[in-house]
């Protein structure tokens, strides 16, 4: 947990009036780090195998920029190599809330993965929306059973083109900080203790990471709120 997120989470727990340079002054004199998130060499997965179905035109280009939940979003699968094998994750991103709204954690990035994903997303979308929901162009996202999915539910499908991984900056900025903060430097002996962890993690990502660009709110706070207000 970085500084800003200690210092909110005093504010908003404890109505404690402290300052974050306050906060890293305080980390530094007890020997504390940071845990900032930095370019690491971590490789991205890729499920690109060609046009393989049906294809979707960038409606997001770069503009990730959402004022509430359950307008923009973005998926895509991030793969982690550890002692018993790998292990996948297939989240969908709210870019309003940031909030991480469905998933799906599996030993293999197939087409079931998808399913337990989109039966969570559809389950959770609330009555009246319309969010636009932006991938690369791997063979899953193309996959008549995905596409149909997201059809019959009120979804807007959105693709990046071939090699423009900047068009999902915003979902992959999101596997920066998971790696960052919940893998990097630890390992697992199966993949059920592995799943368990993660899931916590996304637990605590929704629930108790208090998040800047959300004025010091954990994602799930800021979308009740907005959904709130908009009724």
């Amino acid at each position: 947990m970085g500084h800003r997120q200690i210092a909110m989470e005093l504010r908003a727990v404890d109505g404690e009036r402290i300052a974050d340079k306050t906060v890293l002054k305080m980390m530094r004199e007890m020997g504390l780090r940071c845990g900032i998130r930095r370019e690491t060499d971590y490789h991205r997965y890729s499920s690109y195998k060609g046009e393989v179905g049906e294809t979707f035109e960038n409606v997001l280009g770069r503009d990730f920029a959402a004022d509430g939940p359950w307008q923009k979003m973005g998926t895509d699968v991030t793969e982690f190599k550890l002692s018993f094998g790998k292990a996948y994750l297939a989240p969908v991103y709210d870019f309003g809330s940031k909030e991480i709204v469905a998933h799906s954690i599996s030993e293999r990035p197939d087409l079931a993965q998808q399913e337990e994903m989109l039966a969570m997303l559809v389950a959770a979308k609330p009555e009246g929306t319309a969010p636009v929901l932006h991938s690369d162009m791997g063979w899953q996202y193309q996959h008549a059973t995905y596409v149909e999915a997201l059809a019959e539910n009120g979804f807007v499908q959105s693709m990046s083109r071939k090699g423009n991984c900047i068009d999902n900056g915003a979902t992959e900025q999101v596997f920066g900080h998971i790696k960052d903060e919940f893998f990097r430097g630890r390992d697992w002996g199966t993949f059920e203790e592995f799943k368990r962890d993660l899931e916590a993690y996304i637990h605590h990502w929704n629930n108790t990471r208090r998040q800047v660009k959300l004025k010091g709110l954990t994602p799930v706070e800021f979308r009740e709120q907005a959904l709130r207000e908009a009724a």
